[in-house]
């Protein structure tokens, strides 16, 4: 640790559920429902404006309940910040579905609202590498808890589900990107083994140790550690407490 204490520790969602609205707990849920408002700040996930709007509505009913006129002013929502930017339209808009469409919506509901909608969206889970195609062109490789995409420009390019990667494995199918550096080439090939390891195995203990092929790194070796997706689940919905309190 370079800095000094006190330390700060930030912590984020690694592997995304497929489907939120099945996470046992409700503090886990919202636990996942901060990320992905994280996710929709940084611009990591793309939606078109009626989603977006939709989106931030969600939102703006968990944080501050329904729509009192004599607690929310004109432009109420301007103080929240949902995207890198927007426009006074789409602010209209989200005060719009949040004074009229989400009246009596708990937090709870809300955000799981949120969360089904989200998870919709073709860049919900996306953790994106910077890279280039063959003409240099900008584009981002993901793997997402559905399989790998690539996107370039605001669009997703293809996307190729892990069960269609594990039939392919044997035959050639070549897309050409450079990542910046070797380091991040490698750390995107790790990413790709844990997120394949996670979301196709039935149980961790058939995880293998992965080589690398010579296209890469030669003689590189890496093996997942820890409880696959379908464990994690198994394992949640055995839990048997007093649900713990959340602080929004």
């Amino acid at each position: 640790m370079k800095s000094q204490p006190p330390f700060t520790m930030c912590l984020r969602v690694k592997f995304y559920p497929p489907d939120p609205a099945a996470l046992k707990e409700e503090i886990t849920r919202y636990l996942v429902f901060l990320q992905i408002k994280r996710d929709l700040y940084h611009g990591r996930l793309l939606c078109k404006t009626s989603d977006a709007a939709m989106l931030a509505a969600f939102i703006l009913q968990a944080e501050i309940g329904d729509y009192d006129p004599g607690k929310h002013p004109e432009g109420y929502s301007s103080k929240f910040q949902f995207f890198p930017k927007h426009s006074e339209k789409l602010e209209r808009r989200i005060s719009d579905i949040h004074k009229t469409e989400l009246i009596g919506q708990t937090p709870e509901t809300s955000e799981l609202n949120f969360l089904q909608k989200a998870q919709m969206l073709e860049t919900y889970g996306v953790d994106p590498h910077p890279c280039k195609d063959v003409s240099g062109n900008p584009a981002f490789l993901a793997f997402t808890p559905f399989g790998f995409v690539v996107l370039q420009g605001n669009k997703r390019f293809v996307l190729f589900s892990c069960t269609f990667i594990s039939n392919v494995q044997d035959k050639k199918i070549i897309l050409t990107y450079f990542a910046p550096t070797p380091e991040a080439c490698k750390h995107l090939w790790k990413c790709g083994v844990e997120n394949q390891a996670f979301y196709k195995l039935e149980k961790s203990s058939q995880v293998r140790t992965v080589s690398s092929s010579n296209l890469f790194f030669k003689g590189s070796r890496f093996r997942y550690s820890g409880r696959v997706a379908k464990e994690v689940m198994e394992q949640s919905a055995k839990i048997k407490r007093e649900p713990p309190e959340i602080h929004r």
